[in-house]
Order: C-alpha cells, then sequence, then structure tokens
C-alpha cells in the first residue's frame, strides 16, 4: 500500500500525520519546541528547533504506522503565518524567529497601513489597520532595530518557507501565504511599489523569486532530509501553506459559497467566492490563494474558546464542561436575560477594535453560573453570524473544525443563530489531512484536490437549525450589536 504524510507546523509542537490514500489516519506523532517572551509583545522561536522536531515527530508517525519509507507517496508541510525568519548566505538563522503573535512592530504596521497603495486593498479595502503580525511590518522592524542583520539577511522568510528549503534545498514562496501575508497579488505580483513607499525595497531580493501554488511541487527530499526525518530520498514535497487555509483543503471545503469555520481558542472564518470582497472589516479578499479561479474571503474572532475556558475555570472550576453544557441546554434561547460581549481580547472582525473588552450585563440575583455560561456560547455565536454577514457573500455550505464540536450545545447555538447546518467530518486534525491530501495529488494517487476530497474527506454528522429559534436570535442578534455599540461610544466618550 501507499501512504501519505501531512505535516502541520504549530505553534507549540509539530505534528506528524500518516494517512492511507482513503484518508484514514494510521499515525501520528507530535513534538515540542520552545516560545520565548523577551520582552511585552514579544515572541521568538529557534528555528533549528522546528527542524530537530520535525525529524522526531516524522520517524515516531513512521514508526508507530509500521510502514516503509518507500511506502510514501509524498509529503506535505503547513505552518503558523507570519512566524518571520532571517537567513545567512548558508541558510543560518541570523536571529530566533519573530512569531506570528509577535507584535512589536505596532508602529511599522501603522505606518504601512497610512500608506496609499493598491496592494492595501485586502486591509478592509485600504480602510483597516495593517497587522504588526504581517511580514511587512516584521521585516521593516528588522531593518530598523537590527540593521546589520537585515544587511546579512539573504533570505527573508516564513516556517514555510524554511522548512520547505531544509527538505528539499529549494528557496519557493508559498502562493498562499504569499497572498494572505506579504501583499502578494496573483495578478500583479510582488508589491514592489508598498515596499518602495515603505523604504523595504531590498525585502524584494531576500524573499523566494518563485511563488508557487498549492500543492505544486516544491522539489524532493535531498539525503540528508531523508536521513533526518527517516524516509526515502527523493521522496516528493508539494507545497502547503498557512495552517488554518490548508485546513479548508482538509474540511472539503473547495467551492464558491463554502465556508470553513474552525474554532478553537479563537474562531476563523474562511469562506470562498466567485468576486472580490473588498470591504472594511473584512480580510481580504485574496484572488487564487488556495485555489486558482476563488477568491478567500477571511474573518476571525480572537476570544472564544479562550474565553468559555476563562469563565468555568475563574467561576465554575467545580464543574465539567459536560455538566455545564447540561444546566445551560435546559435554558432558554436568551439565557433569560443575560447578554455577552465575547471581545475579551478585543475585536479582529468586523469591527477589527482592538480596545474592545468583554461584557456581562442584565444579571440578576436569581441567575446562575449556567445562565452566564450559556450567555458567553450565544455571544461567541454571534459574533460569528455578524462576521459572516459581513462578507456578503451567500453561503450556502458551512464545514466546522475544532473544539467547540466537542460540545453539541455550542454547535447547535451555531446552526440556530446562523440558521444554516453545519457539516463535521471524521478527521478532526483538517491542515494535516489537507496537507496529506496534497501530498497524494502530487504523487499521482488522484488527478485534482476535488477527487482527493472525494476519496478522502468523509462528513459524518450535520446539525441542523431549529427554525423556530430564528426571530429570537435575529432579536439577540440587534441586542448583540447594540451592546458593542453602546461600550464603545462609553469607552470614547471616557477618553
Amino acid at each position: 500500500m501507499s501512504y501519505v504524510i501531512g505535516i502541520d507546523g504549530g505553534t507549540e509542537s509539530i505534528r506528524a500525520f500518516v494517512f492511507d490514500l482513503d484518508g484514514r489516519l494510521i499515525a501520528s506523532n507530535a513534538a515540542t519546541y520552545t516560545t520565548n517572551f523577551p520582552a511585552a509583545a514579544e515572541a521568538e522561536q529557534q528555528p533549528h528547533e522546528w527542524w530537530q522536531a520535525l525529524g522526531e515527530a516524522v520517524q515516531g508517525a513512521v514508526t508507530s504506522a509500521k510502514i516503509k519509507p518507500a511506502d510514501v507517496l509524498g509529503i506535505a508541510f503547513d505552518g503558523t503565518c507570519c512566524s518571520v525568519v532571517a537567513l545567512d548566505e548558508y541558510d543560518a538563522p541570523l536571529r530566533p524567529c519573530l512569531l506570528w503573535m509577535d507584535v512589536r512592530a505596532h508602529s511599522e504596521a501603522r505606518e504601512i497601513a497610512a500608506l496609499d497603495d493598491r496592494a492595501l486593498m485586502v486591509n478592509g479595502a485600504g480602510a483597516d489597520p495593517v497587522s504588526a503580525e504581517w511580514m511587512i511590518p516584521k521585516a521593516l522592524w528588522i531593518k530598523r532595530n537590527q540593521p546589520e542583520i537585515f544587511a546579512k539577511a539573504v533570505r527573508i522568510c516564513e516556517y514555510q518557507e524554511y522548512i520547505n528549503l531544509k527538505m528539499t534545498g529549494r528557496y519557493v514562496g508559498s502562493k498562499l501565504t504569499a497572498s494572505i501575508r506579504w501583499h502578494w497579488h496573483a495578478e500583479h505580483g510582488f508589491p514592489d511599489s508598498l515596499l518602495k513607499k515603505a523604504g523595504l525595497t531590498e525585502l524584494r531580493d531576500k524573499w523566494p523569486a518563485d511563488i508557487i501554488p498549492v500543492g505544486a511541487k516544491v522539489g524532493d527530499l535531498t539525503v540528508t532530509a531523508a536521513v533526518h526525518l527517516g524516509l526515502a530520498a527523493g521522496t516528493p514535497i508539494a507545497q502547503g501553506g498557512a495552517d488554518a487555509m490548508i485546513g479548508m483543503i482538509g474540511l472539503g471545503v473547495r467551492r464558491a459559497g463554502e465556508l470553513a469555520l474552525i474554532t478553537g481558542s479563537s474562531h476563523l472564518h474562511l469562506g470562498l467566492a466567485n468576486n472580490d470582497v473588498h470591504k472594511r472589516g473584512v480580510f481580504g479578499s485574496y484572488r487564487d490563494a488556495v485555489y486558482d479561479g476563488l477568491n478567500l474571503v477571511e474573518g476571525g474572532q480572537t476570544s472564544t474558546g479562550s474565553a468559555i475556558a476563562w469563565f468555568r475555570r475563574e467561576f465554575a472550576p467545580d464543574k465539567s464542561f459536560d455538566e455545564l453544557n447540561t444546566a445551560a441546554s435546559a435554558l432558554p434561547a436568551g439565557a433569560n436575560g443575560v447578554r455577552a460581549l465575547e471581545h475579551f481580547q478585543g475585536n479582529r472582525t468586523p469591527w477589527i477594535d482592538p480596545q474592545s473588552r468583554g461584557a456581562l450585563v442584565g444579571l440578576s440575583l436569581s441567575h446562575s453560573a449556567a445562565n452566564v455560561y450559556r450567555a458567553l456560547l450565544e455571544a461567541v455565536c454571534l459574533g460569528t453570524r455578524v462576521i459572516v454577514d459581513s462578507f456578503d457573500t451567500p453561503f450556502d455550505r458551512i464545514v466546522v473544525a475544532g473544539g467547540a464540536t466537542n460540545s453539541s450545545l455550542w454547535m447547535q447555538i451555531h446552526a440556530d443563530t446562523l440558521q444554516m447546518p453545519l457539516e463535521r467530518t471524521e478527521v478532526s486534525d483538517a491542515p494535516g489531512l489537507g496537507c496529506a491530501m496534497l501530498a497524494a495529488v502530487l504523487g499521482g494517487a488522484y488527478a485534482s484536490i476535488d477527487e482527493a476530497a472525494n476519496a478522502m474527506v468523509r462528513t459524518t454528522g450535520c446539525i441542523e437549525p431549529d427554525t423556530s429559534k430564528r426571530q429570537v436570535y435575529e432579536d439577540l442578534l440587534g441586542e448583540y450589536i447594540s451592546l458593542y455599540e453602546v461600550l464603545k461610544a462609553r469607552r470614547e466618550l471616557a477618553q
């Protein structure tokens, strides 16, 4: 039999998954690395630890799967986006990676956002901020604050490019990553005008000259890399990209009008559209980023699962999530008058308001922990509804993955607030499966991603909306939006 390996480089660890060509998980293994926080707003990792962890993860997964290296048809890798690396002429890191969550480049991000340039259309049609997490602000920070490192750097890239370079010896960029975080455009190419205005023209020559699409061949596994991973030299490597977007492939989200709802500590909303969507409060759209001919629209909530975990940890530590869900399920929609705002760490989209904060209102002495818990669940779901509405794109299919799927109540509220069915798939590690699918196509097992999805992605259930709750959640949506607006007005008045 033939197998494929999907590799997911996360914030805390790298995970390797061995799948068969039917999309069934045979084995997996993870290896961790360290994150350092030198100062406020700073987060760094050592790229050599990524490479060490990759070898441990892949060797462990292959050993557990009890397969031979020659049985591996192909490999693909996805990683955290905006984890920026500077390499010297020998491809050795000149400094620790600026991890995705590192936002020390906040001043540079504001300056870039203030420039008048076509490349900024993906930032809410030029009206929204540029994130300090993104590539160009971080590169500008290095140039200004560590000019000797910037000058010595032959390559400035991300986690994705670094791992592919180490595996194959070839330096290429991901069309997906470049589109969503480097201001690269499918039609216009590199953002040369923006780089010139930002005083970063040198960055263009430090980036990969070749930007290749998701699934294209990066190269073959070198002898040295093969020994490190415990695989056969010459194993082909397919291009991946940003982890969440590769997760769309693993969920089978591949047509206009489909949306991936990826849940966890935060929520990501990733939709596909035929038309360009450039408007305030929407990240993107990014043309051809994942699939040729389609536009990717992006939204997100910063505090979702993390806010729910906070509530349980601080106010109901003696109760399990199952107990809280059971108690909250017995309550009506609206939690008997308790209303919440889930902006514990600000609002990512569509309001893009980092100063917004969480709120609980309408409390009385008759309310219990279950009322507050349900109100927080509803706030997250209403926040998702606001984001999906902001896309101005009709969606006829939503596939959901991640931690929130463990709560049938939470999933039902999501379906009821959206008034759409939510599909779930068999494999929970969607980025890992997405990479495996790309490897299977490159290896010749399938002619296209569509064909791979038909064979490797299976829907295991669907949560149908309760149509009788349509109006009550429409009313709650209005209250949710009003609560944000009132609190924002009070905050601005106090400033």
